[in-house]
């Protein structure tokens, strides 16, 4: 059984569930509604706010929390579809017996290989930690990044989380255009993006979620 982490934030569920599903149908062909995986998805309010720093020990302990519970309830692996939430990966993965598949490490394979320029779509903790920023140094792309951009990011997270979406929308209109002008691509590393990204940008949601389906058909395969 798949086991899904998630509620950071909580708009994000939704959406990274349908495309977990939505993956199914080209990865292995699911058709019917009994080709579907099983799925325990559990919504984990954690404190986080953006508008004040990060309390690392009590975002730990709230992660740490939520995936032991699921653990408990049988998922033979988990996915935590939220890029801040990775700060903790190791900690993380030391408290379970069962894997935990990595957004980064996914979203990182999947930049084009002609890619010379990127910028870095996250939360301010996120790209402050530096969990992209090595990964995208040894591939010999140019990691881009200015304030600004930084700024409207973070507005348009805010936005999102109080539920006012077509002003996220609009804001991200303006920084799609400043970032074509600049960059080859983008990581789109903040699951809360994904309400209003319809780019052809690097999703780590969606590469998570591609993840997560490939695990499931090679566990299935091993059990049959």
């Amino acid at each position: 059984m798949i086991g899904i982490l998630a509620g950071m934030g909580p708009k994000s569920t939704g959406p990274f569930v349908d495309t977990v599903v939505a993956e199914c149908q080209p990865i292995y062909g699911a058709k019917h509604d009994m080709d579907f995986p099983h799925m325990m998805i559990y919504s984990c309010p954690t404190p986080f706010y953006m508008d004040r720093p990060i309390d690392h020990e009590a975002m730990k302990k709230a992660i740490i929390d939520g995936a032991q519970k699921l653990e408990s309830t049988g998922a033979s692996f988990i996915a935590m579809p939220c890029n801040t939430a990775h700060l903790y990966f190791e900690e993380l993965q030391r408290s379970l017996s069962v894997p935990i598949l990595n957004i980064v490490d996914e979203t990182l394979q999947a930049i084009p290989e002609n890619t010379k320029r990127v910028a870095l779509l996250a939360t301010e903790a996120t790209v402050q930690a530096g969990i992209y920023q090595d990964g995208i140094a040894k591939r010999n792309i140019e990691y881009i990044h200015h304030e600004k951009w930084q700024d409207m990011i973070n507005q348009i997270i805010t936005y999102i989380k109080s539920g006012k979406v077509e002003e996220a929308r609009e804001l991200w209109n303006a920084l799609v255009l400043q970032l074509r002008e600049e960059v080859d691509t983008a990581i789109i590393a903040c699951t809360d993006l994904n309400v209003v990204a319809i780019e052809d940008f690097v999703d780590s949601s969606q590469c998570l979620a591609k993840a997560v389906v490939r695990m499931y058909l090679s566990n299935t395969k091993r059990s049959s």
